[in-house]
């Protein structure tokens, strides 16, 4: 009588830990402006104001680097999470957009 094979235990997935930098800090941005590159996309995240009609101040605070592989995969889990908050709280609407400001492909 032969036996059936055995199927293979999957591989136990590894423990995450999260460990914030010494310079790891939060910050609020209601301004995020995206470059991109053969080798990365550029992210610079920002404030945004405007005191009067006719200017609009930009405060940038940080910019991130990541790899075209890293930002799909920002953007199938921010995708997969604005579905689930709309789901939750309905509809977002977008305001109107400013033009991206032109500058240099990094």
């Amino acid at each position: 009588m032969s036996q059936s094979p055995k199927p293979e235990a999957s591989p136990a997935q590894p423990e995450v830990k999260l460990t914030p930098t010494a310079d790891y800090r939060d910050g609020y941005a209601n301004s995020v402006q995206v470059r991109m590159s053969v080798w990365d996309f550029f992210l610079v995240f920002g404030t945004m104001s405007q005191s009067t009609p006719e200017e609009v101040q930009l405060n940038n605070f940080q910019g991130i680097y990541l790899s075209p592989q890293q930002a799909k995969a920002l953007w199938n889990v921010l995708g997969h999470n604005l579905a689930q908050y709309e789901q939750t709280f309905g509809n977002l609407a977008l305001e109107p957009q400013l033009p991206p400001p032109a500058g240099p492909v990094h």
